[in-house]
């Protein structure tokens, strides 16, 4: 029986991965350049994006998301107030968008008049590892305030991804949180992991992050 399952399990990421190489082709093929948010609840997806968006539009690039939830629709909202073409995907019981998910959204979405995508995962250290969407680069935001030990709790996390923003660091003090310690962590499970320091409420460290977003 335990056979059984990893074999079923290994066609799920494997059905999974094509789709999502088909999603990063049509994305592509319209010129969009597309970002993946991982993280838990509160750690800053959300912020990140509304902080990000003003600093692209600057810079002449037009922005869209998708913004995915187990339920309701409280961080699309937050989204499309910033006058920005968004979608809401709903995962029901799912802890996790996959990629078949973001082929239907990327229907509702204006590519053409897109430049860059964010899609914001469900809040989850743990179940968003293992399903590519077809993103470019994946940018995995986890703040102080989750404790300095939240990255040696889930290295598999950290290990899939491209970027790491360390943010909320305002309140690493008052919740005794070691941010080097964090940052320790991040680069031993993936040494190449590129970190930002930021905090989403003044916009510290932003500048650099979408440098290297754009990089």
């Amino acid at each position: 029986m335990h056979h059984i399952d990893i074999s079923i399990e290994k066609d799920i990421f494997s059905a999974n991965r094509k789709l999502a190489e088909a999603n990063a082709a049509h994305l592509h093929a319209h010129g969009v350049r597309a970002f993946d948010l991982l993280g838990g609840i509160g750690s800053g997806k959300t912020a990140l994006i509304e902080k990000v968006v003003p600093k692209l539009k600057s810079r002449g690039l037009k922005a869209a998301a998708i913004a995915g939830d187990v339920y309701g629709d409280d961080d699309f909202q937050r989204i499309v107030a910033l006058g920005i073409p968004a979608e809401n995907v709903n995962t029901g019981k799912e802890c996790h968008l996959d990629a078949h998910m973001i082929e239907h959204a990327l229907d509702h979405l204006p590519l053409d008049d897109v430049d860059v995508l964010f899609i914001e995962n469900v809040g989850n250290m743990v179940c968003p590892t293992d399903f590519l969407l077809g993103a470019e680069k994946r940018i995995v935001v986890v703040s102080s305030t989750e404790g300095d030990d939240v990255v040696n709790k889930h290295p598999m996390m950290f290990r899939g991804c491209t970027i790491a923003v360390l943010n909320k660091i305002d309140l690493a003090d008052a919740v005794g949180a070691d941010l080097n310690r964090m940052e320790r962590d991040m680069l031993r499970y993936n040494p190449a992991m590129k970190i930002f320091r930021t905090n989403m409420k003044t916009g510290d460290g932003i500048d650099p992050l979408v440098d290297e977003i754009l990089s």
